[in-house]
């Protein structure tokens, strides 16, 4: 009798174990939670949409260099080809003016320095520097269709290619040997020369016409 006792409780001990067993089962964390937004679950389970934003292009974070101001120039505010007597008035009273590198006025002036400053003074704003002078306007086709106001440029030597050294202001075109032109020479100061000298007629490589 008292074997048939402890079996009988043995036997409901452990139905009492497995029914406790199955209740802690079915309340597992990791069901429980399976669509709760912004759980583990949800995160790692490549079908659940829950608690998702859209996905959108990653702010740029890199930084960006501003890009430089573009100078800005100006232009007469009539005809250039009435503004031109003028250029070539102001740019005479530099005559005699010594060179210096980077000067702009009466006390030391380089050859674009003397461009920019005689445009200053009628109030248009022009390139201060030889090689931007050169691209300045349009290119005038040859040296025949030189006019006053019309701007020379010169290489470094003669009958070869190179950069723009040099720069001047055509003041008279006499005849087709005779086209004077004003400009900061590094020897002699500020002068005017005839392009066809023996000098000049080989450095010469363009003319622009700046308006």
């Amino acid at each position: 009798m008292t074997r048939h006792i402890t079996l009988y409780l043995s036997i409901l001990f452990i139905f009492t174990l497995i029914l406790s067993s199955c209740d802690t089962l079915r309340k597992t964390p990791s069901n429980a939670s399976a669509a709760r937004p912004g759980s583990n679950s949800s995160r790692n389970n490549p079908r659940s949409t829950a608690g998702r934003t859209p996905a959108r292009k990653p702010a740029n974070t890199s930084r960006t260099t501003t890009p430089a101001a573009r100078p800005t120039y100006s232009r007469p505010s009539g005809s250039y080809s009435t503004e031109v007597p003028k250029v070539v008035e102001v740019a005479r009273t530099y005559w005699g003016t010594p060179y210096r590198s980077g000067g702009n006025d009466k006390s030391g002036i380089d050859c674009s320095g003397l461009i920019c400053s005689v445009y200053s003074e009628i109030g248009v704003k022009v390139p201060r520097i030889s090689w931007q002078q050169s691209e300045f306007g349009s290119e005038v086709g040859s040296i025949k269709e030189l006019k006053p106001g019309d701007w020379v440029f010169f290489v470094p030597e003669a009958g070869k290619e190179g950069y723009v050294s040099h720069a001047g202001i055509v003041t008279d075109v006499r005849n087709g040997d005779e086209i004077m032109f004003i400009h900061a020479s590094t020897s002699k100061g500020v002068r005017e020369d005839n392009l066809f000298s023996n000098y000049f007629k080989g450095r010469f490589v363009k003319a622009m016409r700046p308006f």
